[in-house]
């Protein structure tokens, strides 16, 4: 018996389905998840010494590989100082200012802990602003755990086949409207009926949660209209997006400015982080400054913090996105023209450095065409691909994520072992 088979079965003894994190148990693909002892790099290492080409990233932050020798000598240099002392630092000033000098819709910003938590925080947030209580989200789009937002979440719960969750009041999620993503009609529809209720609008710019799907030309820039024009706040979820499509997120992209912004993963160099932000007349509503309670002890701790603003002061330097680009390109298309060369129904979706190949006869444009995959197939394309020694998400429904640390040896050898799985399948 290998030794993550071992660990697993004495996490189930101590831990609720052996994981802290839903879809790490591997269940949609039918295996034992493997247990992992160190990253370096483009790769990652087992606890039974197997090395694989890693295309999870810790699911988007490490944007710049395991272990980068700048972000470690950074976090040893505040490690001495000290790991949380519940009281402002000079590293919170510094990772702020470099978040709104990168995106011009953060004229304030706050850290907090986690993604869920900047969600939970911004949609409190624009309630308190707009004196209203209904959210509109999209099915699919997955913004934390949160109670009012597990509605048509996607990633997780869309892999283990839950619709919502247990334990949520159906009187909170009757305020959350869940919408077909990609579908400006319905938002047109929803917002003719019930705008003067509606506080906010909260979107992933691109999907990052049921596979990656791309935003529909113009259905940013319709929200963003719609939302102007009945004095709803538009807040868009760059937790996965944020400094991973552009060094300004999605919204710089698009060319689309939210009135608030959520963010998470890459801004903590790997470490738990999350932040949310916008114009500073909304944000002077958040305590002490304003009267809408949010608070967290380990709020905009050192080590996130240090980790943080070394990554962006990497991301920052010119060429790094292009270069980023270029290897992201060369692995999607090659997927694409080896899935023209077969008969197996497959879509290759991708935006910048993520992205997802979907086993559909069609294109993926929402959460019920998402649905639609075949996920046994899949299965079968991830374990193939795990024995050549290829590291894909355990889930149809998450992205793929492509980081500077991957060579083109990598890359290469990604694309040889998708050969080989495309001829077993």
């Amino acid at each position: 018996m290998s030794r993550s088979k071992e660990l697993f079965e004495q996490a189930q003894r101590y831990i609720p389905g052996g994981v802290n994190s839903p879809v790490r148990a591997w269940k949609s693909v039918g295996m034992t998840p493997l247990f992992i002892e160190k990253g370096e790099g483009s790769k990652i290492y087992d606890v039974d010494g197997n090395a694989y080409i890693d295309y999870v990233g810790s699911w988007g932050p490490l944007i710049l590989g395991h272990s980068h020798p700048r972000v470690v000598k950074a976090l040893k240099k505040t490690l001495k100082k000290g790991t949380s002392f519940g009281a402002p630092t000079a590293l919170e000033l510094e990772l702020a200012r470099l978040l709104m000098d990168a995106i011009p819709s953060l004229e304030m910003v706050r850290m907090v802990n986690s993604g869920t938590e900047a969600t939970m925080s911004a949609i409190r947030l624009a309630r308190a602003y707009t004196g209203r209580d209904k959210v509109i989200k999209f099915d699919g789009c997955y913004h934390g755990h949160g109670d009012l937002l597990l509605v048509k979440g996607g990633s997780g719960l869309a892999t283990l086949g839950i619709p919502g969750s247990p334990g949520v009041p159906g009187d909170l999620v009757k305020h959350t409207l869940s919408l077909p993503y990609n579908n400006i009609k319905a938002v047109k529809e929803v917002i003719e009926r019930e705008g003067r209720d509606i506080a906010c609008i909260i979107v992933e710019p691109i999907a990052g949660n049921m596979g990656v799907v791309p935003p529909k030309e113009g259905f940013l820039e319709e929200l963003r209209a719609l939302t102007h024009k009945e004095g709803i706040l538009l807040i868009f979820d760059e937790v996965i997006t944020g400094f991973r499509i552009s060094y300004g997120g999605a919204q710089k992209f698009y060319d689309v400015k939210p009135d608030l912004t959520c963010l998470g993963k890459i801004i903590g160099g790997g470490l738990p982080v999350g932040a949310y932000g916008g114009r500073s007349e909304i944000m002077r509503h958040i305590a002490p400054q304003g009267n809408v309670y949010q608070a967290g002890t380990l709020s905009g701790n050192p080590l996130a913090m240090a980790a943080g603003i070394e990554t962006l002061k990497i991301l920052s330097k010119n060429g790094t996105y292009e270069t980023l680009e270029k290897r992201s390109q060369f692995l999607w298309n090659e997927l694409k023209n080896i899935v023209k060369k077969t008969n197996i129904p497959a879509y290759v979706a991708h935006v910048g450095s993520m992205g997802t190949l979907f086993f559909i006869n069609g294109e993926v444009t929402d959460f019920n065409t998402a649905k639609a995959c075949d996920t046994h197939m899949f299965s079968k394309y991830f374990r193939e691909m795990l024995k050549q020694g290829i590291y894909w998400p355990p889930s149809q429904f998450e992205a793929s994520f492509i980081s500077l640390a991957h060579s083109e040896e990598d890359l290469e050898n990604t694309v040889k072992a998708a050969h080989e799985a495309f001829k077993v399948l």
